[in-house]
């Protein structure tokens, strides 16, 4: 390995150097009892979760509450506007900056996340952000994860992240550097998101919501245009190969597209089972079990022939009626997703059978109409692909900037 030459002024410490002389300045959240599902409340201090945190930023919503006097109880686990998280257990090593608290002074963090607090005269907080992102030290952490079946961090592995350290004036100036290079993601990153928001209404408009009652009215039962409907089997692990065909998990199920960034393939046996479990053109792929429930994509064409797993219902349309994409676009958005978080609210172990995927509603206008948001839906995701592929260059150029400027090279 080519040793790299930072400038003499640099030095490598450690996150547990850098947070130094500050109380309770690497934690992590409560264990077990400490925190039970019984002890949230509407109100109060907020306990921050770990799903919050996309592209690294932290995420208000959906944030659970605590009592004061619970909290209190926890503080040792509290964090304060400018404390960094990192994520310990799961999704290993993503991070964010606090950047506020609404309503309360202090937050409480659960298990799966870690805090530190940086010391304000050794690091700068955004420099020592932009480090815990870098290809580098997100390696680092998940290199030093547990390897079980959930990855998990222990907080002596996070104190002993190597951390590059130039004088607190160069740390501003690469970590200002870098900020206005990840600004131009972030509006990248947005403009794909407002290309989803036009989708939904384009939707809208052409079709009303399915969630009002006269919508509702005008919808028809799933059941009525399903020529048929199952859900794959189980014992296909035996036989996973390194070629053959596709075979769809519930994880390669997202919302309005089946990812093959960690396709796994079978060599399937020659039986009916196998054969009822066999993907066909305009197939429409739903999860129904797990914390994965609901997500739902047409399968495209290169699908066929593919296989799925326990967790994947298969619905096969009656295309005189109406088509895959739209019902599949139907159920993605917020009316459809409520119908399935209905219909399998309450049981003890989440999932949705065959008679619930049944009696979902889905609106039936002509299906030339279906065909005219469908090919508007094509124009759109032909832009988000452009997007897409511009930001996914411009995250290139971003890990090649953060890779010269660790190393003293900006």
């Amino acid at each position: 390995m080519t040793p790299i030459h930072r400038p003499p002024e640099w030095r490598i410490a450690t996150l547990a150097d850098v947070a130094a002389r500050i109380p309770n300045a690497i934690v992590d959240g409560p264990f077990g009892s400490s925190l039970k599902l019984t002890d949230y409340t509407t109100s109060g201090v907020p306990v921050l979760q770990g799903k919050n945190i996309t592209n690294n930023e932290f995420r208000w919503f959906d944030i659970r509450y605590i009592s004061e006097e619970k909290a209190n109880a926890l503080k040792r686990s509290s964090v304060a506007v400018g404390d960094i998280l990192i994520v310990k257990i799961g999704s290993i090593g993503y991070s964010a900056v606090i950047r506020d608290i609404p309503g309360s002074a202090t937050a409480i963090i659960p298990a799966n996340l870690a805090k530190v607090t940086p010391n304000p005269s050794l690091i700068d907080t955004q420099y020592l952000h932009q480090w815990l992102t870098s290809p580098v030290a997100t390696q680092y952490l998940a290199g030093a994860a547990s390897k079980t079946a959930q990855p998990a961090l222990s907080l002596r592995k996070i104190k002993q992240l190597p951390v590059p350290v130039p004088p607190l004036k160069e740390q501003r100036r690469i970590a200002d550097i870098l900020a206005r290079a990840d600004a131009l993601r972030a509006k990248r990153r947005d403009a794909i998101a407002h290309l989803d928001t036009l989708t939904q209404s384009i939707f809208l408009e052409m079709f009303g919501d399915l969630a009002t009652a006269a919508e509702m009215d005008r919808s028809t039962r799933l059941g009525e245009v399903l020529t048929f409907v199952t859900s794959g089997s189980r014992g296909w692990a035996q036989y996973y190969a390194p070629s053959g065909s596709r075979f769809v998990r519930s994880l390669d199920v997202q919302m309005n597209l089946i990812a093959s960034d960690s396709a796994v393939f079978v060599d399937p046996p020659s039986s009916a089972e196998a054969r009822r479990t066999r993907v066909q053109p305009g197939d429409v792929l739903l999860t129904i079990t797990g914390s994965r429930i609901g997500r739902v994509a047409a399968a495209p064409k290169d699908l066929a022939g593919a296989y799925v797993s326990q967790h994947v219902a298969i619905l096969r349309l009656d295309q005189r009626k109406v088509d895959p994409e739209f019902v599949a676009y139907c159920l993605s958005m917020e009316a459809g997703q409520r119908q399935i978080a209905e219909a399998h609210y309450g049981q003890t172990k989440p999932g949705l059978n065959l008679d619930q995927i049944r009696s979902l509603h889905v609106p039936r206008p002509p299906v030339a109409e279906q065909q005219e948001f469908k090919k508007r839906l094509a124009a759109a995701r032909s832009v988000a692909a452009l997007q897409e592929k511009a930001l996914a260059t411009l995250d290139a150029l971003f890990s090649s900037l953060q890779h010269r400027a660790f190393r003293g090279e900006l």
